[in-house]
């Protein structure tokens, strides 16, 4: 990891919180990684923002969050080796223990069950199922036994409760990683709280087009768009809230209840055809 250091405090940037509320985002440069960097900061955690290949993403909303009061670092980080997340934790917690962790950094590559290549597949297990497993007990490594139990959320997809054999590697890394949660809850307690939250269709995907979005969007029990800052909210609840670990917050306005037979992009016409029709 080519490591940049922190920033350090000016006047304009409040001290760090006495609580020790820091919380490390992975992918947090850029679309629900953004949104949830500005929810954790707003909530008066300082965040530690993980890049990956999003560094002017990056450090223009860590410029932001500070330009509001608030304290805010970008980190880079490689999390396709045990090597690269070992350096970032490292880093992240050169200043003090992470009193959170949120692994939302991910890969999304279609592929499907007949013709799937197995070096996308493993790079979409490595950075989907492995490095948020290794993260999490790398937090723990060396921790202080005094330091608050920390939380760890890995965010998941609504794919995982409405199977579809589409993007197929990137489902099996997400569906392992749903079964994490609980098991990982069980293997790290009492050191440390794990929760999840599974987000439905919230930005444009793949080949979609911004028109195929806007209904698909929709295609859900509420009938209205997914609002990235909600799925963020979730996960300061789940940070914050010292009694709950073990289980996942549906965020998606219903859409995990809405059978499809493919990925939501390929069915959505079909799906909001009124019947009365």
């Amino acid at each position: 990891m080519s490591s940049e250091p922190l920033s350090r405090p000016s006047p304009s940037v409040p001290p760090a919180p006495a609580d020790g509320r820091r919380v490390l985002v992975t992918g947090g440069a850029r679309r629900l990684g953004a949104a949830i960097c500005r929810a954790f900061a707003r909530a008066g955690w300082e965040v530690l923002c993980h890049y990956g290949q999003s560094r002017e993403e990056a450090l223009a909303l860590c410029a932001e969050l500070r330009a509001a009061g608030h304290r805010a670092h970008a980190l880079p980080g490689d999390l396709g080796s045990e090597a690269g997340r070992e350096a970032l934790m490292a880093v992240a917690c050169a200043d003090g223990p992470l009193q959170a962790l949120v692994n939302n950094a991910s890969s999304f590559e279609p592929d499907d069950a007949l013709d799937f290549d197995t070096q996308t597949a493993a790079r979409q297990l490595e950075l989907n199922l492995l490095a948020p497993l290794s993260l999490a007990r790398l937090l723990l490594r060396g921790r202080p036994a005094t330091a608050v139990r920390p939380c760890v959320i890995h965010v998941l997809d609504q794919k995982v409760y409405n199977l579809n054999p589409d993007y197929f590697s990137y489902t099996l890394s997400k569906l392992a990683l749903e079964r994490a949660v609980a098991l990982q809850a069980q293997a790290l307690a009492p050191q440390a709280r794990v929760c999840g939250v599974a987000p439905g269709l919230m930005f444009l995907s793949g080949p979609q087009t911004p028109e195929n979005f806007a209904r698909a969007s929709r295609a859900n029990l509420l009938r209205e768009p997914i609002d990235p800052a909600a799925v963020a909210e979730g996960c300061v609840f789940l940070a914050a809230n010292p009694a709950i670990t073990g289980t996942t917050l549906s965020i998606d306005c219903g859409q995990h209840l809405v059978p499809t037979p493919r990925d939501i992009l390929f069915v959505v016409d079909e799906l909001l055809k009124d019947p009365k029709a």
